[in-house]
């Protein structure tokens, strides 16, 4: 009888590692070990009970707005408990999840799934260190509902992603707005809704998967970087591997059952004068078992021009268009993201 071949369902990114160690160039090396796991600190993340903006008096209200702004100062992270986000829509959500990513990774690439919205790996990367040991689907909200956005078989994903779509869409809406009115003064009744341009023909929800990975010890599951949008709501499993940079360190992000993780984007930075901070985080990757994420990006339209709370700022006006551009520019022609210094006024980049 003959053998049958085993179908892949992990994308082939061992291949790709193996051709970038090949690399004899300087840029080819394998990132430092202090770079990927080496001797980090796990913390936990600011703790904040979100009820108390949502359904306490002027006083709880004021004292959740305080954290969250000293959490998004100090941190650029925090976490949610009583964020209105069940665990059973989150449970159910997570196990279609791992069936998307066990389909055969040809039909992942090349089905069209989810508007084809699949990807992996790091197709520009030049060196191990640009190459991120993960894979993922990339959704615009827009087109969760479409007709023409193909789940395949697996046709209840559907309505389980509108309902996280839209219950850590609320999430976002009101933390953004409470860190927005924290800055102004404003509050929600009495200033234009914040962020501005920013809805569900705009905003993204992206499924990661990180593959156990043989070569962990030097390798990321997601390369370091800053999120371009105003803000990121992230579930993430109890695997953990989140680092963040803390005090010129980083530091590792310890898992907690039910809190949703919340972080500042390139965007809220420049649009807060550098008061709130855009944190530079990886995931490092794991050599024994998979990592599952969801994570929701709050995103302006392309067109939209990113404001500022007050004057003066160190930040010329942009889109957010000319801001992907620009990102997408860097990391082609650099093999990385460089993000607000080039926006700035008198940019050290020029």
């Amino acid at each position: 009888m003959p053998a049958f071949a085993e179908i892949a369902i992990d994308p082939p990114l061992a291949d790709s590692y193996r051709a970038l160690a090949l690399l004899r160039n300087g840029d080819g090396i394998a990132p430092a070990p202090s770079e990927i796991s080496s001797a980090v600190l796990e913390r936990d993340l600011p703790m904040i009970d979100l009820k108390g903006l949502t359904s306490g008096g002027a006083r709880e209200r004021k004292a959740c707005e305080d954290a969250m702004a000293r959490a998004a100062s100090e941190w650029g992270f925090f976490q949610l408990t009583n964020h209105g986000v069940s665990r059973e829509l989150m449970e159910e959500m997570r196990r279609g999840q791992a069936r998307l990513f066990r389909l055969p990774f040809e039909t992942k690439e090349k089905a069209g799934l989810l508007n084809g919205s699949y990807r992996w790996g790091n197709p520009t990367a030049t060196s191990i260190r640009h190459l991120s040991w993960s894979e993922a689907f990339h959704v615009p909200l827009a087109s969760i509902s479409g007709e023409d956005c193909d789940f395949g078989e697996l046709t209840s994903l559907r309505g389980v992603m509108q309902e996280v779509a839209e219950a850590m869409s609320h999430v976002a809406n009101t933390v953004a707005a409470a860190l927005a009115e924290r800055l102004t003064g404003h509050g929600a009744g009495g200033a234009a809704r914040f962020p501005a341009g920013c809805d569900e023909t705009t905003c993204f929800l992206r499924l990661n998967r990180y593959p156990a990975c043989p070569f962990a010890a030097d390798t990321f599951g997601l390369v370091p970087h800053t999120d371009s949008d105003f803000l990121t709501v992230l579930s993430q499993d109890q695997v953990g591997g989140l680092h963040l940079m803390k005090d010129s360190r980083w530091v590792a992000v310890r898992p907690r059952p039910d809190a949703l993780i919340v972080n500042i984007g390139d965007l809220f930075q420049a649009w807060s004068s550098n008061r709130y901070k855009s944190v530079e985080h990886k995931v490092v990757a794991n050599a024994k078992t998979d990592r599952l994420s969801v994570a929701y990006f709050l995103c302006p339209s392309y067109d939209s021009l990113i404001g500022t709370c007050g004057e003066p700022s160190p930040y010329r006006a942009f889109t957010f268009g000319e801001y992907r551009e620009k990102v997408q520019e860097d990391v082609r022609t650099t093999g990385k993201k460089i993000g607000l210094p080039n926006f700035l006024k008198h940019s050290p980049v020029q």
